[in-house]
């Protein structure tokens, strides 16, 4: 199988090293050619356009910052779409709008390809060892079709259902982990403010019903000063709003949903858009004139986990007997 991947960021590049390591002949493109160049030390080819690339491949993967990034690189002159044909694939790995997806996959099928939507969530530190979770959402045909794929990039594997899906759990999922990076920050404040070693109070969430995953990676990042999560300020807010603009469509009264939007576009507004989404907590720390610093914590996570191979989940219901 030929993969093409467009789109090399923090997470983008981990995922197609992933595919290059593990043998798939993979062809790569980015806005920044500099971005490739490991890649394609390692054996990667360059693509000329998208359309080359979706022609020369089987499956075209689109890992980009934004819905209007992603739309450009299909819809463009000599664009991905301009490529596809019966039989091609078209992974979108991006965090998107499912609205979006569903539109220029309906263009993806009118030329006889595949979509499918195919977000991952665990942080570039997992994306690294291809230990990463992977959301699918399209037609189970396809999903099978890819699920080598797929079970090479991540460890567990999901399939959500129709196209779209994916994209939708992304975004609840991004909501949830950011809700988390806020609250994290306050009770790591009120701990420090009423007296107690920040190292003791990591140790007590981590080992209560207050852990959470964004607290044993995003915590200690914070606790170090690093906040280096490899994950934007301008992500975040995009992330957050997508969210946010899903409770609005389907008439949910959210109350936490644009308080977490207002924190973390006024931290965009205070360290820029390309400041790392954990100096959101920064805010909080200017405002009580104090950090939330402790020794022994690291600069950045690394994977400990040996990269092992994916399987795909089985959701619960269907696990039960009939």
């Amino acid at each position: 199988m030929k993969i093409g991947f467009i789109g090399l960021g923090n997470v983008g590049a981990k995922l197609a090293g992933s595919l290059l390591r593990n043998g798939f002949e993979l062809v790569v493109r980015d806005v920044d050619d500099d971005a490739a160049q490991e890649l394609l030390k390692q054996g990667a080819r360059w693509g000329e356009s998208g359309q080359q690339m979706a022609q020369q491949c089987d499956v075209v993967i689109t890992c980009l910052p934004s819905p209007a990034v992603t739309a450009e690189v299909m819809e463009q002159a000599q664009g991905v779409l301009a490529g596809m044909g019966p039989g091609k694939i078209w992974l979108e790995m991006s965090s998107t709008d499912a609205d979006e997806v569903r539109r220029l996959g309906a263009m993806v099928e009118a030329r006889g390809a595949i979509p499918l939507d195919c977000p991952v969530s665990g942080g570039c530190h997992r994306a690294a060892t291809g230990n990463i979770a992977i959301f699918a959402g399209g037609k189970r045909s396809a999903f099978d079709q890819v699920l080598p794929l797929l079970t090479t990039v991540g460890r567990n594997v999901l399939h959500t259902g129709e196209l779209g899906s994916a994209s939708i759990l992304k975004v609840a999922t991004n909501y949830l982990a950011g809700v988390q990076l806020i609250s994290t920050g306050e009770a790591f404040m009120v701990a420090k403010k009423a007296g107690i070693d920040l190292r003791i109070a990591y140790e007590a969430i981590r080992i209560s019903s207050g852990n959470s995953f964004v607290h044993e990676t995003e915590g200690q990042l914070i606790l170090n000063g690093s906040y280096n999560i490899n994950f934007t300020m301008d992500h975040e807010v995009k992330d957050l709003t997508l969210f946010d603009d899903l409770g609005k469509k389907y008439g949910v009264p959210l109350e936490m949903s644009p308080l977490a939007v207002q924190i973390m576009r006024d931290g965009l507004a205070k360290y820029g858009p390309r400041a790392w989404s954990s100096m959101v907590v920064k805010r909080l720390e200017d405002a009580c004139n104090d950090d939330l610093r402790a020794p022994g914590f690291p600069e950045y996570l690394t994977d400990l986990e040996p990269e092992a191979a994916g399987a795909e989940v089985i959701p619960r219901a269907a696990q039960e007997p009939q």
